[in-house]
């Protein structure tokens, strides 16, 4: 059986990849720093949960143990997990390698290597540490999520705004199609490629205004989109479209349907 390991796996794409191993029969031995205790609703029945630290090595071989493939979801979103965010990279693919492990996935974003943005640099560099491993490597390019908006939308709301970014456009995409697209991606057979690199966008390429209606109707917020401009590389990133990959649609769950499936939490 083949056995999956999943580095990250209490986030939330990390999370999905877990729960469709465990259901397609897969073993799974989830990576992360700090383990959910059991009866938590993050912690996966038929999973294995192993305490590990990708910036210091601890633990990382009894993770890695056994694993025939290793799929990446971790973030490093700021501080000092923003800076060592692709050392973290190149200390798990070398474990890895040390177990026997053959292949690797890592998650990322659509056209990382063009923004200055300092969290999509990370993610470029580790693209980088991924490609000059001695894996076989694939990177998945993914648009932002469908929480991404929700999140900003429901933020602003709290000042009675729904802020939308001026000249802005997206294709957001479900984690969950994204976790089925990295499971893909991990049980491929060899190729002989040493590195490869995949996009995968969401179904749907609107404003940011429509998105943004779509979440004030499916809330009932009294909220009011305001048009903002963003500054900085962020700004430049989206108003560029770099955040899009029309030619990449994936006919996954669209931020409507998301939005009715989250109704709960919204």
């Amino acid at each position: 059986m083949t056995r999956i390991c999943v580095a990250g796996g209490t986030g939330q794409v990390g999370r999905e990849v877990v729960r469709q191993a465990v259901a397609a029969g897969f073993g799974v031995a989830v990576l992360c720093r700090n383990p959910p205790p059991a009866g938590d609703p993050a912690r996966a029945a038929g999973a294995e949960y192993f305490p590990a630290d990708v910036t210091t090595g601890v633990g990382l071989a009894a993770a890695l143990a056994g694993a025939d493939v290793v799929i990446d979801c971790l973030e490093g979103r700021s501080g000092k997990a923003l800076k060592d965010f692709a050392d973290g990279g190149a200390r798990l693919l070398a474990a890895a390698q040390d177990a026997g492990v053959a292949r690797a996935v890592v998650l990322s974003i659509v056209n990382c290597d063009k923004s200055r943005f300092g969290y999509y640099k990370s993610k470029a560099a580790k693209e980088l540490v991924y490609e000059r491993s001695g894996l076989e490597t694939v990177a998945l390019r993914a648009t932002q999520f469908h929480s991404l908006l929700a999140s900003t939308f429901a933020a602003g709301s709290k000042m009675r705004i729904i802020p939308v970014v001026r000249g802005a456009r997206f294709q957001p995409i479900a984690p969950a199609d994204v976790a089925a697209a990295l499971l893909e991606e991990a049980l491929e057979p060899a190729t002989g490629r040493r590195h490869s690199v995949r996009t995968i966008g969401g179904p749907e390429i609107h404003g940011m205004g429509e998105f943004a209606r779509q979440w004030k109707a499916a809330t009932g917020s009294r909220a009011r989109p305001v048009h903002l401009p963003l500054p900085g590389a962020m700004g430049k990133y989206l108003r560029a479209g770099l955040n899009l990959v029309p030619e990449e649609r994936h006919a996954g769950e669209t931020f409507s349907g998301w939005l009715a499936k989250h109704a709960d939490s919204l």
